[in-house]
């Protein structure tokens, strides 16, 4: 399983989240919603999730084993990094 395509839609406006990511997965499957998070420790990322009925968030769509997660991030938070080198696109 390869990332072919990442898209990032950096958050102007102050607080924790960072950007929203789309990331595509071999030209074929597209996950949206994953979140870019400032934490205490540096920069991580949250897969896209919605409220059960406990009130507890879960995960739609995640990474079965760490390798993969850290992959996952590893090119998502470079894909980050590089949106923030690029000038503000004006609206």
């Amino acid at each position: 399983m390869q990332i072919t395509d990442v898209r990032v839609r950096k958050i102007a406006k102050e607080g924790k989240m960072k950007a929203i990511v789309s990331i595509t997965l071999d030209d074929e499957f597209v996950v949206h919603d994953i979140k870019v998070i400032e934490g205490e420790k540096g920069l991580f990322i949250a897969m896209p999730s919605k409220k059960a009925t406990d009130g507890e968030y879960r995960d739609i769509a995640h990474p079965i084993n760490s390798a993969a997660r850290e992959n996952i991030q590893r090119i998502i938070l470079e894909s980050y990094e590089k949106a923030l080198e690029e000038p503000e696109e004006a609206e």
